[in-house]
């Protein structure tokens, strides 16, 4: 057991990453614009938006790779992605230079979304695998609590305290990627590869306790009799509307948008840099002890109950901002209602999301419906944040977070009246419950 707790957190530490990756760039965002002179929007898309399209590209091809030449592979490669992207933006010197490693790294994190879990999954135990590919999502919010603390250690070390920011990165993409190297690969794989006596040996390490040569002949038969369909045929139209709007509400909540732009929120709404800056580690706490509160109820009160209990947190918290804005009211007001957007956040969509999407889709057809889920959630976290610099500037910070909090109205009631709960029904019940023949 101790060598596949190894593994799944050497496979986990790919969300370490991408979770710094998405967050770090939050403290270089004001100092970028101002050395490049760049426009509000061409700082938004190209600037800061670049890594997320990079994520887009990674989430919608991500799988291709991972199918072809294994999950170990394209682990090491999203390592290897990581580490370019970190020393390559953090020596550019010109913008177009700095969004090309920027959307290096963003292909690793959209790859990552789907390889890591996947291999986690594949390795381990029935009995284990919700805690251990749940470590997945802990180092994504773990990543984002360290980045935002790196920006305030580094912050004011100089005038190229960015350059710091973003290139000691590189420091933890190389231990992942020299970690990848121990890991086995996914006996589930070998299979669909025909490599038989390899999957042997792996599932003898996975499963001692059990008769690997009757686990490994079951899956030949999964893997021979899986039908020639897609998630796009009219049976299938409920689980992809559900996976659509689940991964819609997500980025609708402005979750992205903020954690791209704290330190710019905090700064709009009267904070100092450094103050910014520390309250933004304030985020990273909250998002990381609720996200395992979630963890810890996902399985107990629910997905539904979980998503309840966000979308009202996200009413109230979105609503208070909101009216910060508008009525103008100053100090630490604002950072408090954001820690309460953080906590329903990381309880609710935080620890929901990817477990509901995986959970909604036939056996043979869960890998290609993750990456619709994934893709979708991926196009909108990257044209929202990048519309964000612009639209602070022409409609204010006020409406934006007004119109977040009118689409957290609209999750609320698809939660009570569409969301089916999953909580304890096994995959193939749901197939027959969601399926529409």
């Amino acid at each position: 057991m101790n060598k596949i707790v190894l593994w799944s957190v050497t496979a986990a530490l790919a969300g370490f990453l991408f979770g710094f990756d998405v967050v770090v760039i939050s403290g270089a965002d004001k100092k970028l614009q101002t050395l490049w002179h760049s426009s509000d929007a061409f700082h938004g898309a190209v600037v800061m938006g670049m890594a997320l399209w990079g994520t887009v590209i990674g989430a919608i091809f991500g799988g291709i790779p991972t199918n072809k030449f294994g999950r170990k592979k394209t682990l090491l490669t999203i390592g290897v992605l990581y580490a370019l992207s970190a020393i390559g933006s953090a020596l550019s010197n010109d913008p177009y230079i700095f969004a090309f490693f920027r959307f290096m790294g963003g292909l690793g994190v959209g790859a990552s979304t789907i390889a890591a879990p996947a291999y986690i999954s594949e390795i381990a135990p029935a009995k284990d695998r919700g805690r251990l590919v749940s470590l997945y999502q802990f180092n994504i919010v773990l990543g984002i609590l360290v980045a935002f603390l790196s920006n305030y250690l580094l912050s004011g070390i100089g005038d190229n305290d960015w350059r710091w920011m973003l290139g000691v990165q590189a420091i933890p993409a190389t231990i992942y990627t020299l970690c990848a190297f121990i890991i086995p690969e996914s006996p589930r794989w070998l299979v669909s590869q025909g490599r038989i006596e390899e999957a042997k040996k792996v599932m003898k390490i996975v499963s001692p306790d059990q008769d690997s040569e009757a686990i490994i002949a079951q899956m030949e038969d999964d893997h021979a009799d899986a039908p020639k369909e897609n998630i796009f045929m009219k049976k299938y139209r409920f689980p992809l509307m559900l996976a659509f709007l689940v991964a819609f509400f997500n980025q609708m909540s402005g979750i992205n948008a903020f954690l791209y732009y704290a330190p710019r929120i905090f700064g709009e709404a009267g904070l100092g840099e450094k103050t910014a800056l520390l309250s933004s580690i304030g985020i990273g706490i909250v998002n990381m002890v609720f996200t395992l509160v979630g963890v810890n109820l996902i399985d107990k009160v629910g997905r539904k109950t979980l998503m309840f209990i966000g979308s009202i947190g996200y009413i109230i918290s979105l609503g208070l901002v909101s009216m910060a804005f508008y009525f103008n009211w100053t100090g630490l007001a604002i950072p408090i209602f954001l820690f309460l957007f953080i906590a329903s956040h990381a309880i609710g969509q935080g620890t929901v999301i990817w477990v509901f999407i995986s959970e909604i889709f036939p056996n043979h057809l869960r890998a290609s419906g993750q990456a619709f889920g994934s893709s979708t959630h991926w196009v909108l976290a990257a044209v929202i944040p990048s519309l964000i610099p612009a639209l602070f500037s022409t409609i204010g910070a006020g409406t934006v977070f007004l119109a977040f909090t009118i689409a957290m109205v609209f999750q609320l009631l698809f939660v009570i009246f569409m969301m089916p709960e999953t909580k304890g029904v096994s995959l193939e019940k749901l197939s027959k419950t969601l399926t529409k023949e």
